[in-house]
């Protein structure tokens, strides 16, 4: 969002500051009550939901959703009004869910029932980042982001090596279990594996034969063996991440080496001054000798 600009001087100047900065108090104030009609129009449509309380109160649901609504209308208008180019907004994460979260209400004049759809809202609570100074958990989530990233590869072959353990297996029950036993095709089979590899056991389909339970007490102590895999991959990755941050990556201009600390002042090999901009205080010129103060 760094070519979000506000569009001139004046109203549009202020407007701006208020609605997507949050260095002030008033524009705090924008964001927590945006924030709690969020939360507001969210419940509303979770009670709408409920068919007693939709009997009693659904008039008072309908008034309040229409008129937050109107009110997350107008302050789309204004973040459009006030931007030098909209496009750019419209066009980004925060843009494109400010105008998913009004679109439901309006739709649901032409397809009733879209209004559910309204939950999306609630990803745009993602603005209390900013309000509480949480910044520092945005690059938490980075850091997991990009481990996730950097382990993608070995994950990746560890689900093709688990759908394959379940295909195997579930072709196996499909072959020995009868069809009574809920093993009608291998599809099914295969949803039983999953179900049971990953220790949840909703119950629906059981195997009855002696070899289809001896068969399922392997692919549960399977899962248990291999669970830990991928979470071990993640971890090691964090781990990883989490030192390179630690350490600067510009070599020592004495020695050559590197691994520092990014807040070292001095090389742990040789003792040299690291930072090229600022001269070393230990060579900072020293009065001449008889000289006063």
């Amino acid at each position: 969002m760094a070519t979000i600009k506000p569009g001139g001087l004046g109203i549009k100047t202020r407007l701006f500051q208020i609605i997507f900065e949050s260095d002030t108090r008033l524009a705090k104030g924008f964001d927590i009550c945006l924030a709690l009609l969020i939360f507001l129009s969210v419940g509303i449509i979770l009670l709408d939901s409920v068919p007693e309380y939709r009997a009693r109160f659904g008039d008072i649901f309908y008034v309040m959703e229409w008129g937050i609504t109107l009110l997350f209308t107008t302050e789309l208008a204004l973040r459009i009004y006030c931007l030098e180019k909209p496009k750019f907004y419209l066009k980004s994460f925060y843009g494109i869910i400010d105008v998913l979260a009004v679109m439901p209400t309006w739709l649901a004049l032409m397809f009733p029932g879209a209004q559910t759809l309204v939950v999306v809202r609630l990803l745009r609570t993602l603005r209390l980042f900013r309000v509480m100074e949480m910044m520092a958990l945005v690059g938490e989530g980075r850091l997991l982001m990009d481990a996730l990233i950097r382990s993608r590869d070995q994950i990746l072959l560890f689900l093709f090596t688990v759908l394959m353990v379940v295909t195997i297996f579930s072709s196996l029950l499909y072959l020995i279990e009868p069809a009574e036993a809920g093993f009608t095709s291998i599809p099914k089979s295969i949803y039983w594996g999953i179900v049971t590899l990953t220790t949840v056991g909703y119950g629906d389909i059981t195997p009855v034969t002696p070899w289809g339970q001896f068969l399922s007490m392997m692919i549960m102590l399977t899962g248990y063996s291999i669970i830990a895999l991928p979470v071990g991959v993640f971890s090691a990755e964090v781990i990883r991440a989490l030192r390179a941050e630690r350490y600067s990556h510009e070599a020592c201009p004495g020695c050559g080496k590197h691994r520092h600390e990014v807040d070292a002042r001095y090389c742990k090999y040789c003792g040299t001054w690291l930072d090229e901009e600022r001269p070393d205080p230990r060579h900072e010129e020293e009065p001449e000798p008889g000289s006063s103060g």
